[in-house]
Formats: C-alpha cells, structure tokens, sequence
C-alpha cells in the first residue's frame, strides 16, 4: 500500500518536497477524514478541518520525531483528533459537553460487554450509530474507546469533571446499547 516507509515519506517533508506532500495527502487522507469524522457530523466541517489538520501537519513537519513504523500516522492522527475538539469546544462554548439539561435522558442501567458486542453488525451501521451520539457523548466516548485515555484525562482536555467524563461515557454506552439491540431486533442478527 505504501509506496514509501513513513521515515523517508517524513524526510521529504521537512526538505518541502511538493510530491511527497501530495503522496502523504493521497495515502492519509481517507484515514484522516474518518478521524475526525468520529467527532464531527457535519460534512462541511469535516472538510474544513481536514485542510486545517494538513495544513498543521505540513507546516509542524519540521517538530515530527519518527519513533518506528506508524508514528506518523499517529502523528497526524493526534494533530486531526485536537483540531476537532477544538472545533467542538469552539463551536458549542463547551457548553454542550457540560450542560446535561439538552442531553437526552438515559435510563441508569448498566451496560455489559454482550449488550456493546457488534462483531455481527457492519462497521458503517455502528459508526452511524457512534455519529448520532449527542455531541458530548460522542466526544467522550471516541476519546475513551478510540483514543484510550482515561476519565482524568479527558476531564482536563475538556475542562470538565472527572465524573462527568465517566457519565458521559456510560449514557453514551446506554444509547448505542439501545440502538444495538433495535438494529439485531430489525435485521434479526
């Protein structure tokens, strides 16, 4: 798939090569915009911040360390994912991941690993399901599940409380958990 390692494809960035900058658009691209798709709905948006991220990652290439095979990717990746919260926090006045009042009302039940198992279900179907999240829930979540960082973690990247990151977490798991059980009811899986 790679017609170059990331070590030599990074070092013809910081030597501004126009062709290695258009190889690195061309292999990361998809990847990227599926990144910040988890966090952001709107395809405008995603657009908008995809450019912004390459435009980060082109201009910071000089600061990029290579640390082995897939450092660069998770480069970018970090670089995408902080564009987008940033984006969100902006966008919402961080309000949305704070106020629960607008937040749907979650039955305090708990969630076991069977009623989350999705190995039956298409990717798509349950990244449509992780998009219709409310936008705190989906923060939370993707930042828990896909990033592994912990509540303490994100409580400090979104300047709010420890447990309301591990509340966010466990309503987010609740309504995908509904939706699962709705979609296996549907389609019989």
């Amino acid at each position: 798939m790679k017609e170059h390692t990331e070590q030599i494809l990074a070092e013809r960035l910081k030597n501004g090569d126009r062709a290695a900058m258009k190889s690195l658009y061309g292999l990361y691209s998809g990847y990227l915009n599926a990144v910040c798709s988890r966090y952001i709905t709107d395809k405008d948006e995603i657009k908008d911040i995809l450019q912004d991220s390459f435009l980060k990652i082109f201009s910071n290439i000089g600061q990029f360390r290579y640390r082995g095979e897939g450092s660069l990717r998770a480069w970018m990746s970090r670089i995408t994912v902080n564009l987008s919260l940033k984006h969100l926090q902006a966008a919402a006045k961080k309000n949305v991941l704070k106020a629960s009042e607008d937040l749907p009302d979650i039955p305090d039940e708990n969630v076991s690993d069977e009623d989350m198992e999705v190995n039956d279900i298409p990717a798509s179907v349950i990244q449509d399901m992780i998009r219709r999240l409310p936008a705190g829930y989906r923060t939370v979540f993707n930042l828990y599940v896909f990033e592994e960082m912990s509540h303490k973690e994100i409580a400090g990247l979104l300047d709010i409380k420890e447990n309301s990151s591990a509340s966010q977490l466990h309503r987010a798991k609740a309504l995908l958990a509904g939706w699962i059980k709705d979609y296996r009811k549907e389609y019989g899986r």
